[in-house]
């Protein structure tokens, strides 16, 4: 029997979020992110008995939060990558009336120790939302180029030293492999400001993380997968919390495409096939950050860096 766990992962902005969907009851809805269920549980709130809910999630931990007997609820034991290739299969695309998101790692991926998302304990640098497959944290820091490590620190760590810290990386290894949190931890803290140092060791985590989940070549796909199964006049609710993701959303609802790069016709008349539902960003209030701080204060995360971007596919697409 499935258990949902309450503090799996506290959703920030629940309801704006889901109220970026415009929702029908008898509509078709994607949860694109499920984690702990509590967008799907929302969603499933507001549906009739005739809607149907799709929630997607990579990671095998998630399962254990699917609500049992629910007929409207189908899950996908995958990454929001393949959510075009999924709607195909059962036959939705172009059906949809919304896609919601929840960009980024939940709570419960920084409280599981054996995971390897948190500095807070020592574990085996994994760092992979799918532990089935793919490169773990310790396999490139101990493979990746100097310069693939300095990318990957200055682009998604936003680390103005990321230079300095690849290179040590890759003078560490020589000596001996990486392996925990411990081992990085001892290569990388020498090298933070006292002042900040909490702030850009998670930096350097979400940057591997980010490097280990290819989680910016998967958001462009599934933004654009979104774009292909929605129905005109469909509702895409993003929430956003690092500045990457959020720019690359940014730019995708202005343009339809992630470069940001509008193009017009020969009248010059915008042809991005969105238009912004919320032209204010929408950030959580103060009554929120005090109930949800505790599940994220520990992990030097800022409540106030979360936002909310809804667009509607235009009513004829281009």
């Amino acid at each position: 029997m499935h258990t949902i766990c309450p503090t799996y992962h506290i959703p920030v902005l629940l309801h704006p979020t889901v109220d970026g969907l415009n929702m029908r009851p008898d509509g078709v809805y994607i949860d694109a992110t499920f984690g702990g269920g509590g967008h799907s549980r929302e969603i499933l709130a507001r549906l009739g008995e005739n809607g149907r809910l799709f929630s997607f999630d990579q990671d095998a931990d998630a399962v254990a939060n699917v609500p049992e007997h629910e007929k409207r609820l189908t899950f996908v034991a995958s990454n929001f990558r393949f959510l075009s290739r999924w709607m195909r299969f059962y036959d939705q695309v172009g059906k949809v009336d919304g896609v919601l998101a929840d960009l980024g790692v939940s709570s419960h991926h920084f409280d599981a120790e054996e995971r390897g998302f948190s500095f807070r304990f020592d574990a085996p640098l994994d760092m992979r939302m799918n532990v089935r497959g793919g490169n773990t944290a310790a396999q490139v820091l101990n493979t990746a180029s100097e310069e693939q490590l300095t990318k990957v620190f200055q682009i998604y760590g936003e680390l103005k030293n990321g230079r300095r810290l690849a290179a040590a990386v890759v003078k560490q290894r020589g000596e001996r492999a990486f392996s925990t949190i411990n081992d990085l931890l001892q290569v990388v803290q020498p090298l933070m400001p006292r002042d900040r140092e909490k702030k850009d060791l998670a930096k350097v985590f979400q940057a591997l993380r980010i490097e280990v989940n290819h989680e910016m070549d998967a958001l462009e796909e599934m933004l654009q997968a979104a774009l292909r199964v929605l129905q005109p006049g469909g509702r895409l609710s993003v929430l956003t919390y690092h500045s990457l993701e959020d720019r690359m959303v940014k730019n995708f609802m202005r343009s339809g495409n992630i470069s940001g790069k509008v193009e017009q016709d020969f009248y010059g008349n915008r042809l991005s096939p969105l238009r912004p539902v919320n032209n204010k960003v929408i950030i959580p209030s103060e009554e929120e950050q005090l109930e949800t701080l505790v599940a994220v204060v520990l992990n030097s995360a800022s409540l106030k860096n979360y936002s909310v971007t809804a667009l509607e596919t235009r009513t004829h697409k281009t």
